[in-house]
């Protein structure tokens, strides 16, 4: 594969998309009548950031190793990327420079046990670590009887690794699953482009990206929005086989890992005192039912 025309192709793409989605009037430009095209036109971002329409254009093309973050921050301004966006741009910029790395498989950094130690020390909330490619790297009793869909899938791996993105959009259950199916997968698409920008080595998210893209015409259709996000939070609605409805609030928070490779310390928490909170409790006293069950007998007493 030619991973130098990928790359162009995805800095071209990502900039193209993100131009048609500024209306002159939002970028402050007069407006007239007749316009062939949604968006901003090359010219007027070039005008916006201060650069020529040739080197905006050459920009656009990909050609984006040895630009100044200076003048990339001006681009993202003019586009008025949000601070998810200017990441992935930075992050297709230093991507673009001469690589010294091939594709490669990233080794796996383990889950430190004092990590482990800490999902489990939480009883009420679901909590579990994932990584970059969304797969669930480490989780408490919790988090793995409120997913047990997902953990009981064919799309979970082997070893019983879920992945979100792969149940999303490759396990029909998850439909009934995630109430707000749509708003999911485009954040679970999302997530995946952001990362696709920080590790465009990365051989396996390569190879989960284009299992996704031939078996899921869903997943092909948001993947070339080209909308990026780092971080996730707000409200999951779930409705579980044994708990029913669920509505969780979720928010994410980065664990300190090596170099670059991202570990997400995720939380689903219920509002105290509603409804969801009885059948999260339902959930956790089944899930401490369930690891007693599995305990050897010389523990029980």
């Amino acid at each position: 594969m030619d991973h130098h025309g990928d790359h162009r192709t995805e800095i071209r793409d990502f900039l193209a998309s993100r131009r048609a989605k500024i209306t002159p009037e939002q970028a402050g430009l007069p407006t007239s009548a007749r316009r062939r095209v949604p968006g901003l036109r090359r010219e007027e971002v070039a005008v916006l950031a201060g650069v020529s329409t040739e080197w905006y254009t050459r920009l656009e093309k990909g050609h984006i190793s040895g630009v100044s973050e200076d003048v990339l921050a001006a681009v993202a301004q003019a586009l008025q990327l949000d601070e998810d966006e200017r990441t992935y741009l930075f992050d297709l910029a230093r991507a673009a420079k001469p690589a010294r790395r091939t594709t490669s498989r990233r080794r796996d950094v383990e889950v430190p046990p004092r990590i482990q130690w800490l999902l489990d020390s939480i009883t009420m909330s679901a909590a579990f670590v994932r990584n970059g490619r969304l797969d669930v790297i480490a989780h408490n009793a919790l988090a793995r009887a409120l997913h047990a869909p997902m953990f009981d899938s064919p799309t979970a791996d082997k070893r019983g690794r879920a992945n979100f993105a792969r149940y999303h959009f490759l396990d029909p259950g998850s439909h009934d699953f995630f109430v707000d199916w749509d708003a999911g997968a485009t954040a679970t698409v999302a997530l995946l482009r952001a990362e696709a920008g920080r590790e465009p080595h990365d051989r396996a998210l390569r190879e989960l990206i284009g299992e996704l893209s031939t078996l899921s015409a869903d997943f092909r259709t948001l993947w070339a929005a080209h909308d990026v996000r780092i971080r996730h939070e707000g409200v999951k609605r779930l409705q579980h086989p044994k708990a029913g409805l669920l509505e969780l609030t979720y928010q994410s928070l980065d664990l300190p890992v090596p170099q670059r490779v991202v570990h997400d310390l995720s939380l689903y928490t219920a509002e105290p005192g509603s409804a969801s909170e009885d059948h999260l409790r339902l959930l956790a006293s089944l899930a401490a039912t369930r690891a007693q069950t599995t305990l050897p007998t010389d523990q029980l007493g």
